[in-house]
């Protein structure tokens, strides 16, 4: 669309690196923000800027004047007070550079889920239940929490400068990104091989609830597109989604399929919890062999892989459910089944030699 310009904030990110491509695809100009932007997607325009350095920010941004934003990325600290302050810095630095071109129309705010389940430690512990499945209408937790940080900057900006907004919220998002550090797609990608290289077994590492429970994820392909949808459309504007592929699974039910890609054992829930960060405590040894074994692309294992975050999720003793009808009945009906986001993202890392 040639009177669409976007600026992806964090392109080079799970979401962002999708969200680019589909945007391209749709004939957008687009202009990707980020600390270290890449060059590898062809037409992209990339930005270079410390989103937490509202000089830096302001200088990259100095003669870019996008009519859609998108901001796909946030920060991890320690403490969610830090991740308060750094991830709501980062949204106001971005909306206070633009602001005095007044080009923007519509902001668009990629969450996620820790909306409804509150924070990592808060969810985990399983001190915390949410109310399943989840729908937007429900309200903020009496907690603290970076996504409501990052609304309120986005919400407070709208009013000063008139453009619209939509805030998305996907659960575990599934898709290629070199680098990204919540990456549950390539960790098990990287874990299967390394079960299939040493012999050992795909041992499912998470709790009974997840094992035994109902879930949802989301396909970064599905995300990229209710991204533009909502940008682009009357009825969804300043309107808050969830997002996810629309079908319901089990682990128990899953676990195996992705094995058999592998052609590995499965070994499901034996009534403990097996952490990846253990299961894979070994893991750097043996991936620099099959790097040169396999004359793979990827020495960095950490580029490829962050078992913290996948044992996060799968640790949960908590299912989780995710309801789309907002989004149905306003005419987003994109679909996507979730053992082909896994497959799919399989094929693609060996394809470009990620994996053996």
């Amino acid at each position: 669309m040639a009177d669409h310009t976007a600026l992806v904030v964090g392109a080079s990110g799970i979401t962002g690196g999708n969200l680019v491509r589909e945007l391209i695809g749709r004939g957008w100009t687009v202009y990707g923000l980020s600390r270290n932007p890449g060059s590898d997607v062809p037409g992209l325009r990339p930005v270079a800027a410390d989103l937490l350095n509202a000089a830096s920010v302001k200088a990259a941004l100095g003669e870019v004047a996008p009519t859609h934003v998108f901001f796909t990325t946030w920060s991890r600290r320690s403490t969610e007070a830090e991740n308060i302050e750094v991830n709501g810095t980062m949204v106001r630095n971005v909306l206070d550079a633009l602001s005095p071109r007044k080009s923007v129309r519509h902001v668009a705010l990629v969450t996620g889920l820790k909306h409804y389940l509150g924070p990592f430690d808060a969810y985990v512990s399983g001190g915390f239940l949410p109310v399943t499945p989840l729908r937007e209408e429900q309200p903020r937790l009496d907690l603290p929490n970076f996504y409501y940080a990052q609304e309120d900057e986005v919400y407070a900006a709208a009013r000063r400068d008139g453009f619209t907004w939509s805030i998305h919220r996907p659960h575990t998002v599934i898709g290629k990104a070199i680098g990204n550090a919540m990456n549950m797609g390539s960790t098990l990608a990287v874990y299967a091989s390394i079960c299939k290289e040493t012999g050992r077994p795909f041992r499912w590492p998470g709790s009974a609830g997840q094992w035994n429970g109902l879930g949802d994820v989301t396909d970064a392909r599905i995300l990229a597109k209710h991204l533009v949808w909502a940008s682009t459309t009357e009825a969804a504007r300043n309107e808050a989604f969830n997002v996810v592929n629309g079908d319901f699974f089990r682990w128990n039910w899953l676990w195996p399929r992705l094995a058999a890609w592998f052609g590995v054992e499965p070994a499901g829930f034996d009534g403990a919890i097996h952490p990846l960060e253990a299961e894979m405590a070994d893991a750097p040894a043996i991936w620099k062999g099959m790097v040169a074994k396999y004359k793979l692309k990827e020495a960095d294992l950490d580029r490829l892989a962050s078992p913290w975050h996948t044992d996060l999720d799968l640790g949960r003793p908590i299912e989780v459910m995710t309801d789309m009808t907002k989004s149905r009945e306003l005419g987003f009906t994109d679909y996507q089944s979730t053992e082909r986001s896994f497959l799919d993202l399989f094929a693609q890392l060996r394809a470009e030699r990620l994996i053996p």
